[in-house]
């Protein structure tokens, strides 16, 4: 027999005929951009002993890759398109391209109102997602009014459209909730879209309750999408206002303390937390009339052990419930602190919490590289101007790999030897008396 010549699998399929090649897949797109992209997500990436690299010609590499991407959204293979929004979303979220994306704000916004109008489920998320970075990226400006004017109709519709699928209108009313976050000018298209997701979430006080509460749905993931968004719209109300909407729900969380889904009652949890947060900023002299009962549905969710719920999930909610019972009950809040290079964020409260949360879902691991370069999230964390360091700071710093190594080598030991003085039955444990 003839031998077969190199290279002829890739040219030809079965029967022997010239197979389609694909010009973009999800894979390529994954890796294309993931390989320009990650290692800008952190100044610190670089290794000491590696060679330099061309910064420009790096990011005129990405850019031409990126215009490849955009121009991919207008395909007309589903699969290419959310593809395209995928990577689109992976670059935005892993690097600051604010005058890339100036120049073609447009280009994008149509691109994104054609997916979420025309596409299917996955497409629609995809497009929510990449809808969400970019008002990110653009920050709260003239640019992000103009996106928000255009996608928040759409949004809207969507969120509201029985027929759609269930995970196209929770992304939906995330990017509705975050955009609006971003673009706060206009008091009347916060109430509207406060309106919005609060006909949403409210649908789950509705339901028929049996017993032990109320019973989870199909429709929960929405429930809790929309309660999470109007939560982080709720931060940024006037006062007046603020005190209007614990009115008319602080009474009616708890009922959804008793649903089914996990994440559910954590979102409930957490929304009460800040509830009573901002009430007690408003009036010093707060009372809710049921703390009691509340608070006892709050213990029991600390130390819940209903052994048909799983350990993970258990363990999950109370941590959570531990820390919403010490702020309902003593007014008291968790400090946490987040690092992201040579800075420091302390994390002192509800509202600061939900928020951090809230972008830090959207933007994955990228949430670091944009608390230090990001001037909006910046302003909204009041971190103030970022930290500019040059390239020597940047390498007193660091230390090598060989130092870490020696580190975690030593650390090792230690620990080894501490846990085996523990296990050996022949220590001198003492004696009982």
């Amino acid at each position: 027999p003839k031998p077969k010549k190199r290279g002829s699998n890739h040219q030809r399929g079965a029967g022997g005929q010239p197979r389609n090649v694909q010009p973009f897949s999800d894979e390529d797109a994954s890796i294309e951009t993931m390989s320009h992209c990650s290692g800008f997500s952190d100044p610190a990436s670089f290794t000491e002993d590696g060679p330099e690299v061309d910064e420009e010609a790096t990011q005129e590499d990405l850019e031409y890759k990126l215009k490849g991407f955009i121009d991919l959204t207008l395909d007309k293979s589903a699969k290419t398109r959310q593809a395209a929004l995928e990577s689109l979303r992976s670059a935005f979220s892993s690097k600051i391209l604010y005058e890339f994306i100036m120049e073609r704000r447009m280009t994008l916004t149509d691109s994104i109102e054609r997916c979420i109008k025309k596409g299917k489920s996955d497409e629609q998320c995809a497009a929510a997602g990449l809808a969400c970075l970019l008002c990110v990226q653009m920050g709260s400006g003239i640019e992000s009014e103009e996106i928000f004017k255009t996608l928040g109709p759409v949004l809207k519709k969507i969120v509201c459209d029985g027929t759609a699928s269930i995970q196209a209108r929770q992304a939906c009313a995330t990017c509705l909730g975050i955009c609006c976050f971003i673009v706060t000018d206009d008091i009347t298209e916060l109430y509207s879209t406060m309106e919005c997701l609060e006909n949403i979430f409210t649908k789950a006080y509705q339901r028929d309750r049996d017993t032990n509460g109320v019973s989870s749905t199909h429709n929960t993931v929405l429930h809790v999408s929309a309660l999470l968004s109007w939560t982080l719209l709720l931060t940024i109300c006037p006062m007046n206002e603020v005190k209007k909407k614990i009115e008319m729900h602080l009474h009616k969380l708890p009922s959804l303390l008793s649903c089914d889904d996990l994440n559910m009652r954590i979102a409930a949890g957490e929304t009460l937390a800040l509830l009573f947060e901002l009430a007690r900023e408003t009036d010093a002299d707060f009372f809710y009339d049921d703390m009691d009962l509340l608070t006892e549905k709050l213990r029991a969710l600390a130390t819940d052990g209903n052994k048909h719920r799983a350990k993970v999930d258990k363990r999950k909610q109370r941590s959570v419930f531990r820390d919403v019972l010490r702020a309902v009950e003593e007014r008291d809040f968790p400090t946490e602190m987040v690092k992201f290079g040579p800075e420091r964020m302390y994390i002192d409260c509800w509202v600061k919490k939900q928020t951090y949360e809230t972008f830090k879902e959207i933007l994955g691991s990228g949430m670091q590289y944009h608390l230090q370069s990001n001037d909006f999230l910046r302003n909204v964390f009041e971190l103030g101007p970022p930290v500019m360091l040059d390239a020597a700071t940047l390498k007193t710093m660091k230390i090598s790999r060989f130092e870490r190594h020696l580190y975690n080598s030593a650390a090792f030991k230690a620990r080894t030897k501490a846990r085996s003085k523990c296990r050996d039955k022949r220590a001198d444990v003492g004696e009982f008396f």
